[in-house]
């Protein structure tokens, strides 16, 4: 027998002349290991007017992600939403720009999420894979659902050197609801078809398949996949009672919704400086109301119908 001050280790054969044997291991008695000075650094000290006091931050409680149960109780659950909401709470800055930038988009992915019949959970996968700009990945994905041009076309969007719509609010939005509709009549849960967003719907379907589950929270996947569900719900958490994540913000440091209208147009647009022009906007303004635009012009030769915003005045 080993023994030492934190584990007991029994090996006992179950039969004999038995080539098994099972390893009891008993529970720890709980430590710290930063209860006491370490002697590593001798020759340093700190300077009083440099300390900052910094702790953990902890939840209790019950949660749930689109409706379906967040299973706290398990030891490997609960320390992976820890992981993310210790990451999260102290990435003070992109938390912050998280936070304006919410307040002006999220109204409109609410609604149009509930319109698609997707719940409104979803919108931190937004965030969480753009942080609500219209950023490009390396692997070229796009917009704040980061599509890649092949997803985006299939699910209806326009891609081309003119029109990108991946960058178009409303109708990637409603792209994605179809994605995510899809993936969770293929794999049987929102939080399933959450993760396949990262990992692919066959993907997920299976390694579900091979692991004998249907429940995301008990697969060994990916690092990427394993964390994905729960930067959402760490979100969720901060978004839920910002104060007591510490983030103080009033009604004037956040981004509010742009008043806009907007036109039907399924002509040609020679010049979208004239289009501005012809509208009382700048062209920059266009062009932020409008991400999608690609390019200074919209020649339209399909005489498609766009509907393009222009700020109320």
């Amino acid at each position: 027998m080993l023994r030492s001050k934190y584990i007991i280790l029994t090996i006992a054969l179950l039969a004999i002349g038995a080539a098994t044997a099972s390893i009891y291991v008993a529970r720890p008695t709980l430590i710290n290991i930063f209860s006491q000075k370490r002697v590593e650094t001798p020759g340093l000290s700190w300077r009083r007017d440099t300390l900052l006091h910094v702790y953990p931050f902890h939840i209790d409680g019950t949660l749930t992600f689109a409706g379906e149960a967040v299973p706290l109780d398990e030891a490997d659950v609960r320390e992976r939403l820890d992981r993310e909401l210790q990451i999260n709470i102290y990435r003070q800055s992109n938390t912050i720009l998280d936070m304006k930038l919410a307040n002006r988009f999220f109204p409109e992915i609410e609604r149009i999420l509930t319109e698609e019949r997707v719940p409104t959970d979803f919108k931190y996968l937004a965030l969480i894979e753009s942080d609500l700009r219209d950023a490009i990945s390396p692997a070229g994905a796009g917009g704040f659902w980061q599509f890649v041009p092949s997803t985006a076309k299939q699910y209806g969007l326009e891609v081309n050197d003119m029109v990108d719509e991946r960058y178009n609010l409303e109708k990637s939005t409603r792209a994605a609801c179809a994605y995510l509709r899809e993936a969770k009549d293929r794999l049987g849960s929102w939080t399933a078809a959450a993760a396949s967003y990262n990992f692919g719907i066959d993907g997920v379907a299976g390694k579900l398949e091979a692991q004998h589950t249907t429940n995301y929270y008990d697969l060994a996947i990916t690092s990427e996949t394993s964390r994905y569900v729960f930067r959402m719900l760490a979100m969720k958490v901060i978004f839920a009672d910002p104060e007591r994540a510490g983030y103080h913000m009033q009604v004037d440091d956040l981004y509010q919704p742009q008043a806009y209208t907007t036109l039907q147009i399924d002509t040609p647009i020679v010049k979208l400086a004239d289009f501005a022009d012809a509208n009382g906007i700048k062209y920059k303004e266009l062009k932020l109301l409008n991400p999608w635009l690609r390019n200074s012009s919209l020649p339209n030769k399909s005489k498609k119908t766009y509907w393009i915003r222009v700020l109320s005045k």
